[in-house]
C-alpha cells in the first residue's frame, strides 16, 4: 500500500515542462566555466544559454570560446564581446574611476590581442537577442534573452533601479520572462506579471562571493516559471594565477579572489 500511494502521488503532482540553465559574463574564465557545464551535465539540463559577455578580464578568452562551443551551448552576444570582436577599441563598460578605468583599459587590450581572428569572427555571428517560446497542451512560455536591457547591450539593470524602468520594460515585454546579465549579481522579481531574471556572473561575480553562478528556470503547466541561483565552487587561485601570467594587473586578480 505504500508503494502504492507514492506512485499515485508522484503521478498527481504537476510535470515538469521542462527546465532551462542560463549563465552570463564568464570573462575568460576558463577554470570557471569548466566547473559550471560539469556541473549542468551531472544535473542532466540539455538546454543551456549564455547571455554574453564571454571574453574580458580574464587570462583565457580563447579557451572560453572553444568550450561553449564543444558544449553546443546557444550563446549571444554581450558588450565586451562586440567591443572585441568589432574591433572597437573599447568594451563600452563603465568604470567609477580612473583606476578603474587604467585595469579596464589594460583588460582589453590584453584580449583584443589575444582573440585570435577566428575566434573574432565566431563572436561577430552571435545574435545580440533571443527569443524561445515552449509550449504544452495548456501552457506557453515566451522568453526573451538579451545581454544588458532589452534597449541597449550595455545597460545595467540593477535590482535597486527604480521600479518605473522596469514596469515601463514590462509593458513593452511581449514576453513572460526576460533574462539577462550584465551586472554580475544574481537577482529575479515580477513587475506587472513580468518576471525580470538576472542571472550573474558564471566568470567573475561581484557580489562578495568567489563562486561560480548559473541560474535554472524551471517551467511547470499550471504554475509559475521558478527560478533557482546555483552557485559552485572552482580553482580561483587558478584563474588569479592565469591573470598575473598574462601581465594583467594584480588588482584584477584580487579582484576574482575577492568577488568584485
Amino acid at each position: 500500500m505504500i508503494g502504492s500511494s507514492r506512485s499515485r502521488s508522484a503521478r498527481d503532482r504537476p510535470q515538469p515542462l521542462t527546465e532551462l540553465a542560463f549563465f552570463s559574463d564568464v570573462h575568460g574564465n576558463a577554470a570557471a566555466l569548466r566547473t559550471v557545464l560539469s556541473d549542468l551535465a551531472s544535473r542532466g539540463i540539455e538546454r543551456v544559454f549564455c547571455l554574453g559577455d564571454l571574453v574580458g578580464y580574464g587570462p583565457d578568452p580563447n579557451g572560453v570560446i572553444d568550450a561553449i562551443r564543444a558544449a553546443d551551448v546557444t550563446s549571444i552576444l554581450g558588450n565586451y564581446d562586440d567591443g572585441i570582436a568589432f574591433d572597437r577599441g573599447d568594451c563600452g563598460c563603465y568604470y567609477a574611476d580612473a583606476a578603474a578605468r587604467r585595469i579596464g583599459d589594460a583588460s582589453y587590450a590584453f584580449t583584443a590581442a589575444t582573440v585570435t581572428p577566428e575566434h573574432k569572427t565566431w563572436l561577430r555571428g552571435l545574435p545580440r537577442e533571443l527569443r524561445v517560446e515552449l509550449r504544452a497542451a495548456a501552457a506557453a512560455f515566451r522568453l526573451h534573452l538579451f545581454h544588458g536591457s532589452p534597449r541597449r547591450i550595455n545597460e545595467y539593470l540593477h535590482s535597486d533601479r527604480d521600479e518605473r524602468t522596469y514596469r515601463r520594460l514590462a509593458a513593452q515585454a511581449d514576453a513572460d520572462v526576460l533574462l539577462f546579465g550584465h551586472t554580475h549579481t544574481p537577482w529575479h522579481r515580477e513587475y506587472d506579471g513580468v518576471l525580470f531574471v538576472n542571472v550573474g556572473s558564471a566568470g567573475r561575480p561581484k557580489d562578495g562571493d568567489v563562486r561560480a553562478v548559473y541560474t535554472v528556470l524551471r517551467l511547470e503547466e499550471g504554475r509559475p516559471p521558478g527560478v533557482e541561483v546555483k552557485r559552485v565552487a572552482y580553482d580561483v587561485e587558478e584563474t588569479a594565477r592565469g591573470v598575473l601570467a598574462a601581465g594583467l594587473p594584480a588588482e584584477l586578480a584580487e579582484a576574482f579572489r575577492r568577488g568584485a
